[in-house]
């Protein structure tokens, strides 16, 4: 080991000292010798010389820049800058400068602006951190270093934002719109957040008007801007200006237990229930408020009718300021079936309460309704043969206990038989299937059927809650039975009731994936085949489908393809998730939102974009 006494006892003062005095000496000779002095040599006899002791001898520089920053940062093309119809191949970075770092995250909408006024309207994708100068800090004193500083210095690392193209925004006689992403920045142009209302809703395509949903929002986050209200509505397309109103061409809110789709819903429907919300009936002779019918199977919706005591003043304000409707709605009744065993009894609303029957004369229509499993198709048509019949020998009066006294008729299983209409064996099968709906039919109320005018009602709410109900297939004939009878005068030339053809009614369906699910039988085809055609035909009539489901996998295809707006709340079932077909990188969001947050897909009203719902019911919810 080399010996280290001479180093330790090493005085820097020592050598100064030592230096400096040589250094006098050498400076005195070499100048007494070669040159005047300062005063010989033509300065001032009265000024003072500087003898070093003064701190202020020198001339301050400022280091202050000129001008100020703009923005999070620059476009940077030190990777490469493109833009392409490929997005794949589109390379658009920009680095982010120190201050600005802390308060960037994926998602956020950025502006690019062009040199000729137009700006590119993009959202960040991803961000990184390199290193500015080569180092390796996978060491390990760089590593206990760094643990026993307070923080990084953010100059010795750049942070790059990757930039996703959205769209680009151009003024057109004084209007702000948009067109595809069609050309690329320049190098170095500054970057800001986009915190304008109109050039976020212009980029977005987020209609100005319309349903109101939420608020858009960026990773659970609510997008401000520096206007008043600072939050960014969302609205659904509600007026012919660009097409049909999106009601009428269907709405899914999916999510899981606890993420608040009941909440979020009956904030949505109440805002179709507005007083000035009407659309044209009639070939457009007069503008009609539609219906809402709402199957409940959970008895909550009844409470559409009931103001919520939570909404304090403020709160009022504020939607009064965005033109949010709020409120209970006074014209709201709750049909409730009358099934043999079963009692209805609700003290959490104060909505009237109308009792009804189901008439047996709706099977005529609807075979499928006393199906109580799988029918093949013999099966089928053998009781649509066997309902004929009945028919004519009862007519239009016929009931349901005299249907099942008419299928014990040893004579009429023979005859059939042996003319070879129904084999004995199918027929068997049939009555087997037919037989355990006396519950249902021609109870001890007033029949829908002669209730129409009432139960369907511009501007008015008509609940059909089930959840008093025990038995399932009960509950599934009850509800299909009346949904089928609104889709068929809907669709029908030749409506028997014409209160329903002149009423634009929104259908609203909770837990729609037991009433609407892939079926093998035939009695499933005709249920998906009846509410796919109402979902293909439902901008003609004015009929919309709003439904509510935690297991979208299971609706079937033909009905889910024919929705167009999809509101996602949490879900943390990967085939639920994968089912609501949104984009990857809103998808990827869907397990971790917290309750009220929720994804909009709505291809036909704007960008894919992800929202915040209101703190607050608009009406009761206990």
């Amino acid at each position: 080991m080399s010996n280290l006494d001479d180093f330790t006892d090493f005085d820097p003062d020592d050598e100064d000292e030592d230096d400096g005095a040589d250094a006098g000496t050498s400076e005195e000779g070499a100048a007494g010798s070669s040159g005047p002095t300062a005063v010989e040599s033509g300065a001032e006899a009265d000024s003072p010389v500087d003898d070093g002791s003064a701190d202020d001898a020198f001339e301050s520089v400022g280091v202050t820049p000129r001008g100020a920053d703009h923005g999070l940062g620059v476009v940077s093309a030190t990777e490469g800058l493109r833009i392409s119809e490929d997005g794949d191949e589109t390379e658009l970075r920009a680095y982010v400068t120190v201050s600005n770092r802390s308060a960037v995250r994926i998602g956020t909408y950025l502006l690019v602006s062009y040199p000729d006024g137009e700006r590119l309207f993009c959202r960040i994708t991803a961000l990184e951190y390199a290193q500015e100068f080569r180092a390796d800090d996978a060491t390990e004193i760089h590593a206990r270093r760094a643990m026993r500083q307070d923080g990084i210095d953010e100059q010795d690392f750049k942070f790059v934002a990757t930039l996703e193209p959205v769209a680009v925004l151009y003024e057109d006689d004084g209007d702000l719109r948009r067109r595809m992403t069609d050309r690329v920045p320049k190098p170095e142009t500054p970057v800001r957040e986009a915190t304008d209302t109109g050039e976020i809703k212009t980029g977005l395509k987020i209609p100005d008007d319309g349903v109101f949903l939420g608020h858009l929002a960026v990773g659970g986050e609510k997008v401000r801007t520096a206007a008043e209200p600072p939050t960014i509505d969302y609205r659904l397309e509600d007026d012919y200006t660009d097409g049909d109103p999106l009601v009428f061409r269907h709405t899914l809110v999916a999510g899981g237990t606890g993420s608040g789709k009941t909440h979020t819903a009956k904030n949505v429907l109440r805002q179709y229930l507005a007083e000035d919300r009407t659309y044209p009936v009639e070939d457009g002779a007069r503008d009609v408020s539609p219906c809402l019918v709402m199957f409940d199977p959970q008895d909550e919706y009844a409470q559409l009718h009931d103001d919520n005591p939570d909404l304090n003043d403020e709160f009022r304000r504020r939607l009064e300021m965005e033109g949010v409707a709020y409120g209970g709605i006074d014209d709201t009744t709750a049909f409730v079936p009358k099934v043999a065993g079963a009692s209805y009894a609700s003290s959490d609303h104060r909505a009237e309460q109308v009792e009804f029957t189901v008439p047996f004369s709706m099977v005529y229509d609807n075979p499928w309704l006393i199906a109580g499993s799988s029918l093949n198709g013999n099966q089928y048509n053998a009781l649509k043969q066997l309902l004929n019949r009945f028919r004519r020998q009862h007519g239009d009066g016929g009931t349901y206990q005299q249907f099942t006294s008419f299928m014990d008729d040893p004579a009429l299983k023979e005859e059939l038989d042996e003319t070879g209409r129904v084999h004995e064996a199918t027929f068997d099968a049939v009555k087997r299937r037919a037989l355990g709906f006396g519950g249902v039919f021609d109870q001890d109320a007033r029949p829908i059927t002669d209730q129409i005018h009432e139960f369907v009602r511009p501007g008015g709410v008509s609940v059909v809650p089930t959840y008093h109900i025990n038995d399932s297939r009960s509950t599934t004939t009850v509800v299909l039975a009346l949904a089928s009878l609104l889709v068929d005068q809907k669709l029908s030339n030749d409506p028997i009731y014409p209160r329903i053809e002149e009423t634009p009614v929104i259908l609203g369906l909770d837990e729609a994936h037991n009433f609407l699910a892939q079926a093998d039988s035939v009695q499933g085809e005709q249920v998906i085949g009846k509410f796919t055609e109402a979902a293909k035909q439902g901008r003609k009539e004015r009929l919309g489908l709003f439904l509510i489901t935690q297991d979208p996998q299971d609706i079937a295809e033909p009905v889910f393809k024919q929705i167009n707006s999809t509101v996602v709340l949490n879900l943390g079932d990967e085939d639920a998730i994968s089912a609501v077909n949104i984009p990857a990188n809103l998808e990827q969001k869907v397990p971790y939102m917290e309750k009220g947050q929720m994804v909009v897909y709505s291809p036909d009203n704007s960008d894919p974009v992800e929202l915040v719902g209101l703190s607050k019911c608009l009406t009761n919810h206990e």
